[in-house]
């Protein structure tokens, strides 16, 4: 096993084990689909433990691949599969979608109010190199949060990026054809 950074070196068994039984202890504040829940999770040795909304729930979980989780909840199978976009992550249940939120409640944006985030413009960024192949909405139109304003095709796939709040386009930067950069500003939005 290896450690990133420079001059660390490989770890020795006994780091390895060191990390593995190691004492963790996560809280998260998790939406799907618009209901909120308190997720804790609780890792001693090689066990986890998690508390959903105050109550225990026997899980076990495997990372099956990239973006996948089989999990068993309480005795049931199932294969969860996560979709991320510029502005907001899936999860996929079998065949069913649900929009989920995940934050930790200790980050400073939270402690800063929710509504915080809904004030100013809000710039929309090319998540990856791509071409904008669709524009959706024109400029000084009205949007709702996650409605989708332009198209992006990166390596063959296209990718919708959506307004992450409800306001008015200001500015459609990045007309169709246009050639875009990871970080690039493709709209604004207030």
């Amino acid at each position: 096993m290896k450690r990133s950074g420079q001059g660390l070196g490989p770890l020795t068994l006994q780091q390895a084990r060191y990390l593995t039984t190691r004492y963790f202890f996560m809280v998260y504040d998790v939406t799907i689909d618009g209901i909120d829940y308190r997720l804790e999770l609780e890792r001693a040795d090689a066990l986890w433990r998690c508390r959903l909304d105050g109550r225990e729930i026997q899980v076990d979980a495997v990372l099956a691949r990239r973006d996948v989780l089989s999990v068993l909840i309480e005795g049931k199978a199932y294969e969860i599969k996560r979709e991320c976009t510029a502005t907001d992550m899936h999860l996929w249940v079998g065949s069913v979608r649900y929009l989920a939120e995940l934050r930790d409640p200790r980050s400073l944006r939270k402690r800063r109010g929710a509504d915080a985030d809904e004030k100013g413009p809000k710039k929309l960024l090319a998540p990856m190199p791509g071409k904008v192949v669709r524009v959706l909405i024109g400029e000084q139109h009205a949007v709702e949060t996650g409605q989708s304003i332009l198209v992006v095709e990166a390596m063959k796939m296209q990718n919708e990026i959506k307004s992450p709040k409800k306001g008015t386009v200001q500015k459609i930067v990045a007309a169709e054809g246009t050639n875009v950069n990871a970080g690039d500003v493709l709209a604004i939005v207030e």
